[in-house]
């Protein structure tokens, strides 16, 4: 199966499909040659686009705090809550579209319809910058902080049912 997929790789490259993003499909595991290459075009897509670029700048920004967070010690995982007092609605819409997003992730990779898996990123987008923009994460209450973490986790983990984004560059 390794020879496959590198000569797969390599007739991607050939065809003009960046190299990262062959890598960031291929790091899921998957071993259908046809579902990587559908994967590839329709993240290629995504990519060009300005939700699509703009959640990987998000994505980046998350993958670096919790990094950050994991050499200080574990980093808390596990349910998100909403409705505390005095939770920045940023906090809240962004739980609640994270949640909507791997549900409709999940039913669109069942189907294997990748445009529609990217589409339910694109719905990341505006939460994702929304909660940059009004939120700190690194909060001195530490349940805030914890709640943040997660939720950033929480973002990053949707993002990788579709690809490894840590894997795409630019």
């Amino acid at each position: 199966m390794d020879f496959f997929a590198d000569r797969l790789k390599v007739l991607l490259r050939d065809q003009g499909q960046r190299h990262d993003l062959v890598d960031a499909v291929f790091a899921l595991g998957d071993d259908d040659l046809v579902r990587i290459v559908r994967r590839v075009e329709a993240l290629d897509a995504f990519l060009a686009t300005d939700d699509g670029a703009n959640l990987l700048a998000g994505y980046r920004r998350a993958s670096n705090i919790l990094k950050a967070e994991a050499k200080k010690g574990p980093v808390p995982t596990g349910g998100v809550q909403t409705g505390l007092a005095g939770q920045p609605e940023a906090e809240v819409r962004l739980a609640l579209a994270a949640e909507a997003a791997r549900t409709a992730v999940d039913a669109a990779l069942e189907t294997e319809d990748y445009a529609a898996a990217m589409t339910a990123l694109a719905g990341l987008r505006g939460p994702v910058d929304a909660f940059f923009t009004d939120v700190m994460v690194n909060s001195d209450v530490a349940e805030e902080r914890d709640n943040r973490l997660k939720l950033l986790g929480q973002v990053r983990d949707v993002m990788g049912r579709v690809a490894d984004f840590g894997l795409i560059a630019g």
